[in-house]
């Protein structure tokens, strides 16, 4: 690898930058804002102009930059085409090819949630493993599977969509995605609240979570580590789905460990121990074993994958 990389993960809101040297290390890190108008027509040109400025900046050539990592909110192909990134308002796209014109840089363009797991996988929550899930649990619930240290995407690039995963088959309300049932309206900070709300509309105990508004997933595990009933049984809730879909996905995949990132992981061991519980139950027994821990690298997890890609 050559002395430096750049790693961009584009979100719907910012667009965040790091600035590498060839051993990981992340020497700079800055955000520039997502214009997603004209259907985010600007948001590439923005990314070359904040990389390029950065290599002038540092006095650097670009013969010492290894390229680009880059994570988009969407579908990625193995050319580096997009396939609509509702978020950001693009349509089909090779992001690969158009930032490789607007830099001159070598590209490699990943979804945001995979290049997450890297990340983790790399320096992160996951280090020291090659077969890595990571399930990120935050306004939705996404994931990337890493076996033998790359990504696994799919056909459709779909693989890691680990938030649609059919949990329930009497849910009579919509997912986000059309379907019903997902992992997503339960295990999500929106889908814990959801839970809650209807168990609150039928609950005769008292319990602090009835005081709240508006009520958070945070509320329920701090609630549940006070010792508060309901919220202990929200939990208990949410730690068996976990620990199911963990199960399942470990028949399948085998990893080494499950890292757990996004918002709600902030909860801590209140949920990964009801996790694990959970899955020990429930999984295949020679997977008995898999470790199940916390993401590290937060918000940062994203240029990091970004930055492994090129490797």
């Amino acid at each position: 690898m050559k002395k430096y990389a750049f790693g961009v993960d584009i979100g719907g809101t910012t667009c965040k930058i790091g600035f590498f040297d060839s051993s990981g290390t992340v020497l700079e890190k800055w955000e520039i804002k997502t214009n997603t108008d004209h259907c985010g027509a600007s948001i590439l040109d923005d990314v070359a102009s904040a990389v390029l400025a950065k290599i002038e900046e540092k006095g650097i050539h670009k013969a010492d930059v290894q390229g680009i990592g880059i994570g988009v909110p969407g579908p990625v192909g193995d050319d580096g085409t997009v396939y609509k990134c509702v978020n950001l308002g693009w349509d089909v796209l090779n992001v690969e090819d158009e930032l490789h014109k607007k830099t001159g840089l070598m590209v490699k363009a990943g979804n945001d949630a995979n290049v997450a797991a890297l990340g983790e996988m790399w320096q992160g929550g996951g280090k020291g493993h090659a077969n890595v899930v990571m399930v990120t649990l935050g306004t939705g619930v996404g994931g990337g599977i890493i076996i033998g240290g790359k990504v696994v995407a799919g056909c459709h690039g779909a693989g890691g969509e680990i938030g649609h995963i059919k949990m329930r088959s009497d849910e009579t309300e919509c997912c986000g995605c059309g379907k019903k049932g997902c992992l997503e309206q339960y295990a999500s900070a929106t889908g814990i609240v959801r839970m809650a709300e209807q168990k609150l509309a039928e609950e005769t105990r008292k319990t602090k979570l009835s005081s709240m508004d508006p009520l958070t997933a945070k509320d329920i595990f701090d609630a549940a580590k006070e010792g508060d009933s309901v919220a202990l049984e929200l939990t208990e809730t949410l730690c068996e789905m976990l620990g199911t879909a963990f199960a399942n996905i470990a028949c399948v995949a085998d990893p080494e460990v499950f890292v757990i990132g996004g918002g709600v992981s902030k909860a801590g061991t209140i949920l990964t121990d009801g996790i694990q519980r959970h899955f020990v139950e429930k999984t295949f027994h020679a997977c008995e074993d898999t470790e199940i821990t916390l993401a590290t690298l937060g918000n940062d997890a994203g240029i990091y994958g970004c930055v492994r890609m090129l490797l």
